[in-house]
């Protein structure tokens, strides 16, 4: 057993250093769209390297329990998403994947190192979300941030269409 006694008295003053956050929390607000025949719009959302390159999707939000599932078919709609990580991917993925969101504000933890996120090497990022919907739009917002991340908010983004007000925060 390690003696711990000589750190006590760092700890009792306060003076442990504090680690960087590993939690992101995402908010994706779906608007309320008023037109005639309103569909739920399928959404993804993915981390990239500042190259372009895909670390991982984080969330995929579509018709997961249609007949046949169908509902795969409309994701090549996602097409920014599609052409870069989709077309490889067999869904539906446990703790991804998920059916599509009413409007509102959605809101997801991620945390570094665990399904759906993975652990990420220092450097600059981009969150991205993307949105598609039947008889509507297409719509794609790209959110900047570096990691490790510190606290305090991260980025934010306002759609004009499909999707509403998009943030990212370290809490």
């Amino acid at each position: 057993m390690r003696n711990l006694l000589p750190l006590a008295p760092l700890v009792l003053a306060g003076m442990v250093p504090v680690a960087e956050a590993a939690d992101l929390s995402l908010k994706i607000e779906i608007p309320t769209l008023s037109v005639a025949e309103y569909h739920k719009p399928y959404v993804a959302a993915w981390i990239e390297r500042e190259d372009g390159s895909v670390v991982s999707t984080v969330a995929l939000w579509y018709e997961v329990r249609s007949r046949n599932n169908e509902g795969e078919k409309y994701l090549k709609d996602l097409r920014q998403w599609w052409r870069r990580a989709g077309r490889d991917m067999k869904v539906p993925v446990d703790g991804l994947t998920g059916a599509t969101r009413a409007p509102g504000e959605q809101q997801l933890t991620l945390t570094d190192g665990k399904q759906p996120m993975p652990k990420l090497e220092p450097g600059k990022y981009k969150l991205m979300v993307e949105a598609a919907r039947e008889g509507g739009g297409r719509e794609s917002l790209a959110l900047p941030f570096a990691w490790p991340a510190t606290a305090g908010t991260v980025a934010s983004a306002k759609g004009k269409d499909e999707l509403g007000t998009v943030s990212l925060n370290v809490p």
